[in-house]
């Protein structure tokens, strides 16, 4: 074949072209050179125009847009950060009241009669009432301050009943007596009737106001006998150089909770941060943020949001501007006012993407408005092409005509190539290079081409079998594997018929073929009975090998008699000398006195375990955590103490429960964990660890398991003499 012109003569091209040519493309060329032209000349005109107008409407729009929710939100938001710290500053006045009314009283207790005040009413849910509280082992009946400071309770009263933020007030005094106006006194009495005592000397407020000399605002605290969350506003009492007390306020984070929420919407929110950067007031439903205790709640200005911290450390100083942050990969406008008084700041949080939504609208109306204009020019197009359409039809039939002549040449060879193709010829599938293909044109080369294509075919069959041979293996090793892991934990229940002190029941159900969790128990002698919870990094074959070597260490160790501590240090220097995997494992291993109940234990970076005493429900125990195994050496580990009572029953388990995750990647969480456990908290462990497992697959439905699933529960059935036991 020869090319000349770009044409190649001998072959299809010339064949085709030598009949169809002269109809086609005086009518065809001509059309669809119009057809282009108008197309492109008119998309290039709609696409400028559009891109310059989405341009012009999102620089002006949101230009726009963020210039008047910078200007509203600064103002709205100085309002409130204004009428929040007058709010504070009355309280303060108040504290500043009582703190005076307190040193006149004791500076004139000569002249004064001793008041009386009532112990808390036991049958007070509600109602406010004045009440003394006291400590462990003091006489109020014999305390010197009582009946001075009592002479302060017509004013508290007063106090509590005009201010809507005032939960209670009180005095504390230094004899460890306490004197409050409140709402309820049924919570300061235990379930025998008995009134409970108040540790006042070392309560957050009464410790704090002492030691600053002046009048604090305490961080989130909890309080002493109903849980709730408050602030507190405290002063000391001071009298010739003598500490009689502390005086102070409660305002309820439930309070605060009204001021914020006046502002909470689908789009936007308040919170409210403390001096410590620590949020004090923040709607429930918001999302991103919690309020908590104030040991444990995050210093903002610390925060691994670098954005966020330093947006919080310049609110608290001065008014900032309308900000952009990124909060849960989504971008907010915030925007912050300090509080004169209290030194903390009001803070406002926008969506940024609902402040889009009128250029977002505009921008959509101009797409439409374009997209009707392409309409148009398309039913125009249309007609045209419809009567380009039937031109060509009949030039088509016309050359159709001529090129009959040429095609039997054209269609037998193909013809031929389909049927080998197709399997009516050749051998085994494959195909085979013919005569009949010898055409001389492409043809020819596209047989060729075929034939090469068949050849490569069959060898890459070949290797696919040879790949699929392998991982069949792998599948059959890994299955084995599978079989070695779950032979080397207890599965064998009851594991001692024999002791029926205890009832215990364990499963492991790992994400992939082998995993990293394990869990262990053991008798240590007669008297004392392992147990061993463990999380590997990681998961596969690796953190399967991890496993077995940490089990290995931990049960050999705590074999020896050695305490729960003992073992994870002398385990973790261990693991560490050699962990050029960089892998850790979170442990937590208890040894249980089975004689008396005594359960000693030690955590080491693990999930906290559930406890259930007879007289409660399950709840966690939130111990000291350890640093974990393999991560650095000559760590020490903190052990302490559970005594366990006959009925008593605790619940052992990995992360994999509360992280669960479903479809929404929505995670299991351990309040669903403590749900599962307390619907039947009477129930053997194995029915126990069945309740888990079906609500975790409740909640996951369809998901796929994203972690190893690994839990152990022991109940405690009351112990029997030794020498009884030997006798049997």
């Amino acid at each position: 074949m020869k090319k000349f012109l770009g044409i190649t003569f001998g072959g299809l091209h010339s064949k085709i072209l030598a009949v169809l040519l002269i109809f086609l493309l005086a009518i065809v060329g001509f059309n669809t050179a119009v057809s282009i032209y108008k197309t492109s000349t008119l998309s290039k005109i709609v696409d400028e125009s559009g891109k310059e107008q989405r341009a012009a409407i999102e620089q002006v729009s949101g230009d726009t847009m963020y210039k008047t929710i910078e200007n509203s939100l600064t103002t709205i938001n100085t309002l409130r950060a204004e009428k929040l710290d007058d709010e504070f500053a009355g309280i303060e006045n108040n504290i500043f009241m009582l703190q005076d009314l307190a040193r006149n009283f004791f500076e004139n207790s000569d002249e004064l009669e001793p008041a009386s005040v009532p112990l808390p009413d036991p049958d007070n849910e509600n109602e406010l009432e004045v009440h003394l509280l006291f400590e462990e082992g003091v006489d109020y009946s014999r305390s010197e301050y009582v009946g001075i400071a009592g002479h302060m309770v017509d004013t508290m009263v007063s106090m509590v009943e005009t201010n809507d933020m005032m939960d209670s007030c009180y005095i504390g005094l230094a004899d460890g007596t306490h004197i409050g106006v409140g709402c309820g006194g049924a919570d300061k009495y235990d379930e025998n009737g008995k009134q409970k005592p108040y540790p006042v000397r070392h309560r957050p407020w009464y410790v704090s106001a002492l030691e600053k000399g002046d009048i604090i605002f305490t961080g989130v605290e909890r309080d002493a006998f109903n849980n709730s969350l408050s602030v507190t506003c405290a002063a000391p009492v001071i009298v010739n150089g003598r500490t009689v007390g502390v005086v102070g306020a409660d305002i309820t984070i439930a309070n605060m909770d009204e001021f914020v929420d006046e502002a909470n919407s689908d789009a936007a929110f308040i919170f409210v941060i403390n001096n410590d950067a620590q949020i004090i007031a923040v709607p429930e439903n918001n999302g991103i943020f919690k309020v908590d205790e104030s040991d444990n709640a995050e210093d903002l200005r610390n925060s691994d949001n670098k954005a966020l911290a330093d947006f919080i450390t310049r609110a608290l100083k001065a008014p900032t501007g309308l900000e952009t942050v990124t909060l849960n990969d989504k971008e907010y406008y915030l925007s912050g006012v300090p509080m004169n008084t209290m030194g903390w700041a009001v803070v406002s949080v926008v969506d940024k993407e609902i402040t889009t939504s009128s250029t977002n609208y505009l921008l959509s109306e101009i797409n439409r408005i374009n997209t009707d204009s392409a309409d148009k020019f398309r039913n125009g197009m249309k007609t045209l092409s419809a009567l380009s359409f039937v031109i060509v039809i009949l030039i088509i039939i016309v050359g159709s005509l001529s090129a009959l002549i040429v095609a039997n040449r054209i269609v037998k060879p193909i013809t031929a190539m389909t049927d080998n193709i197709t399997g009516k010829s050749g051998v085994n599938g494959a195909f085979e290079m013919k005569d009949i293909y010898r055409t001389g044109d492409e043809i020819q080369v596209l047989a060729e081409s075929f034939n090469d294509l068949s050849v490569k075919t069959l060898r890459y069959i070949e290797n696919i079998t040879e790949i699929t041979k392998e991982k069949e293996r792998i599948g059959t090793e890994l299955s084995l594997a599978t079989k070695i892991q779950v032979g080397m934990l207890p599965h064998i229940f009851p594991p001692f018929p024999h002791r029926h002190e205890i009832d215990i029941y364990a499963l492991m159900e790992p994400a992939r073929e082998v995993g990293g969790d394990f869990y262990d128990f053991f008798l240590v002698d007669e008297d004392h009975l392992g147990m061993v919870m463990a999380d590997v990094s990681g998961k596969g074959v690796p953190a399967a090998l991890f496993m077995m070597i940490s089990k290995a260490l931990i049960k050999s160790n705590a074999m020896l008699g050695q305490s729960p501590a003992e073992v994870l240090m002398k385990v973790n220097n261990l693991i560490c000398v050699n962990n050029q995997a960089e892998m850790f494992v979170t442990v937590w291993l208890g040894i249980f006195e089975i004689s008396t109940g005594k359960l000693t234990a030690a955590n080491a970076g693990h999930e906290y375990p559930v406890i259930k005493h007879t007289d409660g429900n399950f709840e966690l125990y939130k111990d000291k955590h350890g640093f974990v195994i393999g991560g650095m050496e000559d760590v020490r580990y903190k052990e302490y103490t559970i005594d366990m009572k006959k009925g008593d029953r605790i619940f052992l388990y990995t992360d994999g429960v509360p992280e669960a995750t479903d479809s929404q990647e929505q995670m299991f969480g351990t309040d669903r964990m403590l749900e599962a456990l307390n619907i039947d908290s009477e129930a053997s462990p194995k029915q126990l660890l069945k309740n888990v497992r079906n609500a975790v697959n409740k909640f996951v439905k369809e998901a796929e398991q994203f972690d190893d699933l690994t839990m152990m529960c022991l109940e405690y059935k009351g112990s029997e003499p030794l020498d009884s036991k030997q006798e049997k």
